[in-house]
């Protein structure tokens, strides 16, 4: 079985869905997402831990004049997205199909578009072609706000142009830098025209290049974290999204620009990347600390959540720009954990809403826990995941990006474990006023439907299981994250010898 097949099979199937319309939609589109989450976990089980280099691989020439090839494969960095991504889908598809929907084919179709364009991403090798699927995800996300989002028409109308310009502009430079990649790797190396990762490794561009080219790259991948300052799109953005589009948009596109740091920047462009190694870190911890006082002080519990996310994507930024193996596989089990809480807590906030009189204001709520034992539960667990507390798998993920920046640059992991503690505070907070003091006289107190607990159960089986035993993720992703740390660690003088031979080994592999 292919890659091709787990890339397309959501785009099929939603086209069959866009087709039949009515109620059958619905059910087209939770077959297709379970039927891909059943083909990502058979690459899962097949995938050889420790094994260097790609697995899987399919590589085809797409357009050979330019370069650019339909090369696809997997690898200890993104085995483990790829099932975080379907899984996602999977039970945000099963909860959109519990709420009724204005043009239900229409609203489904954009949907596995969506899921096409993530796992394309996921597991393109030639940069042209990360690109594309990189910007094809802009545009179900497009209709999906400005169609079936939340808020009156001028709310989504907002929300809808911000988030187009942002990413618009980020997608734009990326694509230029992705061209001016090939064109001068080519040219300085004289060589053909290639745009395979794996293949510019090893053709170093110059410094003066690598820098801007590694800007502009940076710019596209902030933006759709998003990172402080580049956020300005996410209040109204997060605001106007329909819920379950948002879920999939924080749990998972979010690490696809997360994930394009390791996959891309750090092994193409490594000068640039320790050259601007202290611009990243400061720009991970000022997320870190505006996303967590932000979130703190908001009174919608959406944007509580969304805000929350600011500040982990902050986390695994500051892992990634340790430059080393620790806070790069600390950063890559840190975002299958945010895409594991994030989802249940945006579904959860729908479930709120419903019983605060379709009011996301904390105001509105509260006094529900004693009636709703088990929503307080589910959310009581999913809330001490999103702060580490010891014994969950974020916590293991936030302590090996704490330790890779201590080993690195001790100020800012000092800084940053404040963020920590704020996690705590707001987490709580938006937990304590949602479901505890006096009952709110707008609030219906009842208790979660088995239709809601048959999206919001999985989600928590899956953050205790891997809270149980985080080696799951740990394993598959240790030989991915020494191949892409291995270039800047060279550069730093922090080269291991294990990552030393894992870069040599990867270097045998891939020379022409």
């Amino acid at each position: 079985m292919t890659l091709s097949i787990l890339i397309w099979l959501p785009l099929v199937v939603a086209v069959l869905g866009g087709i039949v319309g009515g109620k059958l939609a619905p059910k087209l589109s939770i077959l297709g997402a379970l039927a891909t989450l059943g083909i990502a976990i058979s690459f899962v089980v097949r995938f050889k831990t420790g094994q260097d280099g790609l697995q899987f691989v399919t590589d085809e020439a797409w357009i050979s004049e330019l370069g650019i090839t339909y090369k696809l494969g997997v690898d200890g960095l993104n085995v483990l997205l790829l099932l975080l991504a379907t899984f996602l889908f999977a039970i945000a598809a099963i909860f959109a199909s519990l709420r009724e929907w204005e043009r239900p084919g229409l609203f489904f179709f954009w949907f596995g578009v969506a899921e096409t364009a993530v796992l394309g991403a996921f597991v393109a090798q030639d940069l042209i072609l990360f690109v594309a699927f990189f910007d094809l995800m802009l545009i179900p996300f497009y209709f999906l706000t400005g169609i079936w989002g939340s808020g009156d028409h001028e709310t989504r109308v907002r929300g809808t142009q911000k988030l187009v310009i942002y990413t618009l502009v980020g997608s734009l430079l990326m694509l230029v830098a992705a061209i001016a990649t090939g064109v001068l790797a080519s040219q300085q190396h004289d060589t053909e025209l290639t745009f395979s990762i794996s293949a510019l490794q090893q053709l170093p561009l110059s410094d003066g290049s690598q820098d801007w080219i590694f800007l502009c790259f940076a710019a596209a991948f902030l933006v759709k974290m998003p990172a402080f300052p580049l956020h300005g799109w996410l209040p109204d953005g997060y605001k106007a999204m329909p819920l379950p589009a948002l879920a999939v948009f924080s749990g998972v596109l979010s690490k696809v620009a997360a994930y394009g740091f390791l996959r891309i920047v750090l092994p193409v462009f490594p000068d640039a990347s320790v050259h601007f190694q202290e611009l990243l870190l400061l720009i991970a911890l000022a997320s870190i600390l505006y996303g967590s006082v932000m979130a703190f002080s908001a009174q919608n519990v959406r944007l509580v959540v969304a805000y929350s996310s600011v500040a982990q994507m902050g986390f695994i930024t500051l892992g990634i720009f340790a430059l080393n193996e620790d806070g790069a596989q600390g950063a890559l089990l840190q975002m299958v954990n945010h895409g594991l809480v994030t989802a249940p807590l945006f579904f959860i906030v729908a479930l709120l809403a419903a019983r605060a009189g379709g009011s996301e204001e904390m105001k509105d709520m509260g006094g529900i826990a004693f009636r709703a034992p088990v929503l307080a539960t589910l959310f009581l667990i999913v809330s001490l995941a999103t702060l580490a507390m010891p014994g969950s798998a974020n916590f293991v993920g936030e302590f090996l990006i704490l330790l890779g920046v201590f080993e690195a640059k001790p100020a800012f992991a000092f800084f940053a474990s404040i963020g920590v503690a704020l996690a705590a505070v707001y987490m709580l907070r938006a937990f304590i006023k949602a479901m505890h003091n006096r009952v709110n006289p707008s609030t219906d107190s009842r208790e979660v439907t088995f239709r809601d607990l048959a999206v919001l159960v999985p989600s928590v089986i899956v953050i205790i299981a891997l809270a149980l035993y985080p080696q799951f993720g740990l394993k598959r992703s240790e030989r991915g994250t020494q191949e892409s740390v291995a270039q800047v660690q060279e550069k730093t003088g922090q080269l291991t010898a294990s990552g030393a031979e894992a870069a040599t080994r990867s270097s045998e592999e891939h020379t022409p």
